[in-house]
């Protein structure tokens, strides 16, 4: 590497920008992924603030390190365009703008890559990603069902977000990973055969073949941060303990990246610290690394 020539790798780059890149990889027309931010928060009942969770990622970004060491790739050099943020006043709003945004990127052929916010931002994309690719499956990495048909009487919920999904018809089935916090109502619309609760993945070696196992073809990964183990992600809306760790997440990602088409995927649920900065920059590298899995071994 020329370092006169791309000392951009240095330093933190430019504000606003995911990886702080430069105009020769960041500009819309020129890139392949396209990173939107959905800073929308108005349903979470616990702590509030995944609003600036976008923003505290993309920050965060600015100081990673744009080679990964596990694929040996840059995927940044594919461009990445970090869009304007959706700013919306009421859940329908929000939703109804975020589907038209990913819609777009989707029809000029981007790779879409949807920043909460909430989890209920995540029905948008995914009904984009739906109608555009066809049959999907969604895999929920999710401390949470997320199942409730109408949570405090709001169907629009991030606690519903995925009785939504699955009234979707292009959505095949949904797989979750990670559960454990669900009413006795989510147990009742639960599809059991379909989730891989945390007790149940800790201690088996063989989970990631049978999560991969239930995917179809072409799948949509809705990535809720709280499925980290809370001592390692303290920063949501709901932390849970008993959750994943780094190499399990990481390791399930890719092994789904290498065995299916990952056609989109959204990360949510950060709630940034101004005295805690680690988890925002593990949902950043999450992005690059999840991005990095995507695009690996590919032209």
């Amino acid at each position: 590497m020329d370092c006169l020539k791309e000392n951009f790798l240095q330093g933190h780059g430019l504000e606003g920008r995911f990886g702080g890149l430069p105009d020769a990889f960041s500009q819309l027309e020129s890139s392949e992924i396209v990173v939107l931010p959905v800073p929308f928060d108005q349903t979470t009942t616990y702590a509030q603030g995944t609003d600036l969770g976008p923003a505290a990622l993309i920050e965060a970004s600015r100081n990673l390190e744009l080679y990964d060491i596990e694929t040996e790739s840059e995927v940044f050099r594919r461009g990445i365009y970090t869009a304007d943020p959706i700013v919306a006043k009421s859940s329908q709003e929000m939703l109804d703008a975020t589907y038209a945004r990913a819609q777009h990127f989707l029809a000029m052929g981007k790779f879409v890559v949807t920043l909460g916010g909430e989890h209920a931002i995540s029905a948008a994309p995914i009904r984009a990603h739906a109608e555009h690719y066809g049959k999907i499956s969604v895999l929920q990495f999710d401390a949470h069902a997320d199942l409730a048909f109408a949570y405090e009487g709001n169907p629009l919920s991030h606690a519903s977000v995925m009785s939504r999904v699955r009234e979707m018809k292009q959505v095949e089935k949904s797989v979750a990973v990670g559960i454990r916090s669900m009413s006795s109502e989510e147990k009742e619309a639960l599809e059991r055969e379909n989730t891989l609760f945390a007790h149940e993945i800790h201690g088996d070696e063989n989970w990631i073949e049978k999560m991969i196992d239930k995917l179809s073809d072409q799948v949509y990964i809705t990535f809720d941060l709280d499925v980290f183990d809370s001592s390692l992600m303290p920063s949501t809306g709901t932390p849970e303990p008993g959750g994943l760790f780094w190499h399990q997440a990481a390791k399930a990602l890719r092994e789904v990246s290498k065995r299916k088409k990952i056609i989109g995927f959204d990360i949510v649920e950060l709630c940034p610290s101004p005295h805690l900065r680690a988890p925002d920059f593990l949902a950043a590298k999450l992005l690059y690394k999840m991005l990095s899995f995507v695009f690996e071994g590919k032209v």
